[in-house]
């Protein structure tokens, strides 16, 4: 684990945030169709059986934890197309890194916790 993963793991909100975006079947599934290769929005609706619109909110969920990283290019025809794929990530949850993160908690961090 590099230092910047252990940061990470010892970030509680951060963690807070990854183990959120994790928590839902279709993300897992997401994470799994962009583990070997980076896709556009439409093929990986196809490929995943997700609707666009479904699947445009779990992206910016996976986003916005730093799972996944999205760029906008032109295809030939000059379509713009916005492609995902996965930011390498490694988080080693033990006893230990838990009680780490959750003494770095916001008070936001904790009141999500309670909901």
């Amino acid at each position: 684990m590099s230092r910047d993963d252990a940061d990470a793991v010892s970030d509680g909100d951060h963690l807070l945030k990854v183990l959120g975006a994790l928590n839902n079947p279709h993300r897992l599934r997401i994470v799994a169709a962009l583990t070997h290769e980076r896709n556009y929005v439409s093929r990986l609706a196809r490929e995943t059986g997700i609707s666009r619109p479904l699947l445009h909110m779990h992206l910016q969920r996976l986003e916005a934890a730093g799972l996944v990283t999205s760029t906008l290019e032109l295809s030939d025809d000059g379509k713009a197309m916005r492609f995902y794929e996965v930011t390498p990530f490694v988080y080693q949850l033990t006893p230990d890194s838990i009680a780490l993160a959750t003494e770095t908690l916001s008070r936001t961090g904790q009141r999500e916790e309670t909901r």
